[in-house]
């Protein structure tokens, strides 16, 4: 799959947008993390979070099964962040973070903007200093 990705380098502040495959990005495998949009559930999707999980095999799911639960079915409440590690991935991490549903969601703007920061906050907290980001609540809903 192609997906428009935008890559920050958080030492230095650059932004690069490039088209890709964001499961295949990296930078050092070690200091960098690709940014899953994924669902509340954490369990795997379709669309760029489906493909991520492909691509990290299935101690992705393993991981994500054992984040703790914060309400029925919820291991990331929109607008929140998750880190795990990248298993079979190129980038050593995988940072989870759920956009709103537009038309659902209240406040969608607010619930975007957060999952953007709750992300690079999530980077900046476990040293990530090169992070991929797909365009978050821009593709299918499940």
């Amino acid at each position: 799959m192609t997906f428009k990705v935008a890559t920050l380098s958080l030492s230095s502040s650059a932004l690069k947008i490039k088209r890709g495959d964001i499961s295949q990005w990296f930078v050092d495998g070690f200091s960098d993390a690709i940014v899953n949009s994924a669902n509340e559930k954490m369990l795997g999707g379709g669309g760029c979070d489906g493909a991520i999980h492909r691509a990290a095999g299935p101690e992705l799911l393993e991981a994500c099964y054992r984040v703790p639960e914060v309400g029925f079915g919820i291991r990331c409440p929109t607008g929140e962040a998750r880190i795990t590690p990248g298993f079979k991935l190129p980038a050593s991490h995988v940072i989870h973070t759920v956009g709103p549903i537009y038309g659902v969601t209240i406040n969608p703007e607010a619930s975007l903007r957060s999952a953007y920061k709750n992300s690079l906050s999530l980077a900046k907290a476990n040293n990530i200093q090169y992070i991929a980001f797909p365009a978050i609540s821009c593709g299918l809903y499940w």
